[in-house]
């Protein structure tokens, strides 16, 4: 059996805490606050960050070097034989296709999973494929599996504040200003990497009442079979406000009792400075069960 290495980026919302207690590594995303460069969870903390973002500071995303990823596939690859990358979705950061284009010259030892998941989707794609490796999986047998798994998975996002939808484009001046007026939140979904709304409503308690019901429509439809057979799982994620996040989970388990843990995590921080400070998400995600396969 071969010895692989688990790999993903920051936007899993694995720390590299919890990385180093998993046995697996995380690439840490880059970000230019003000014109300089901060790495999130090494040299920026989800404190600080929020802290920049109320001040208003100049925010942009960046990838990993090019030179920084093929560093740490080296150095793993010397006491691996094959690693298995899970960075975030293509359709939402480019980082995916420059990883593609690096893994072409390591001779099929490292496999890149776009399987288009980002936050707690992302992080389940990692603990199903460190299981799978677990079971004796190659690395492009992982590869192939998350891969036709990756479209089982929600998300449902709502936001406390459209202004960084402004900001980013996505809304206008107009909608935003009469959007904060007759406080609209918005609800959004992804699926794959695709970012679309999904709802409108008056209200952050109604915004989350649409998200589990969103949740419960695809638990009795797409996800029925999975739901029977005990593969599935809820978790949550928010931006900043751990209180108002531990309040809906608790409002997540009480509307679904046949689930007994909601995993609650911050969003990466690459998400959360298109989004802001107060976001919550729920997701549903099919867990791959290595007996199946």
């Amino acid at each position: 059996m071969s010895s692989i290495a688990i790999v993903t980026d920051s936007n899993s919302g694995i720390t590299q805490a919890e990385a180093e207690s998993l046995g697996i590594s995380v690439v840490p995303m880059p970000f230019f606050i003000d014109g300089e460069m901060y790495l999130e969870d090494i040299t920026l903390s989800q404190e600080q960050f929020y802290e920049m973002l109320k001040k208003d500071a100049r925010i942009s995303t960046s990838q990993p070097s090019p030179g920084d990823l093929c560093t740490l596939w080296e150095k793993l690859l010397k006491d691996h034989d094959e690693i298995v990358y899970i960075p975030m979705s293509s359709g939402l950061s480019t980082s995916c296709s420059t990883a593609l284009m690096l893994a072409q010259d390591y001779d099929d030892r490292v496999q890149v999973v776009d399987n288009q998941r980002i936050s707690v989707t992302q992080r389940q794609s990692v603990m199903d494929a460190m299981a799978l490796a677990k079971a004796g999986h190659s690395a492009a047998s992982i590869r192939k599996i998350l891969l036709k798994e990756k479209m089982n998975a929600s998300i449902y996002i709502t936001l406390d504040t459209l202004k960084y939808l402004k900001k980013g484009g996505r809304i206008t001046p107009a909608a935003a200003a009469l959007g904060t007026v007759l406080n609209l939140k918005p609800v959004l979904q992804i699926q794959g990497d695709k970012l679309d709304a999904y709802s409108k409503v008056r209200g952050k308690k109604q915004a989350m009442k649409v998200m589990m019901k969103a949740v419960e429509k695809d638990i009795e439809t797409r996800f029925a079979e999975d739901m029977k057979a005990g593969t599935l799982i809820l978790q949550g994620a928010y931006t900043g406000n751990r209180e108002e996040a531990d309040e809906f989970r608790e409002d997540v388990l009480k509307m679904f009792p046949q689930f007994t843990e909601c995993r609650m995590d911050p969003l990466s921080l690459s998400v959360s400075c298109h989004i802001g400070y107060g976001a919550l998400a729920l997701t549903v995600t099919k867990v791959v069960c290595c007996d199946d396969i």
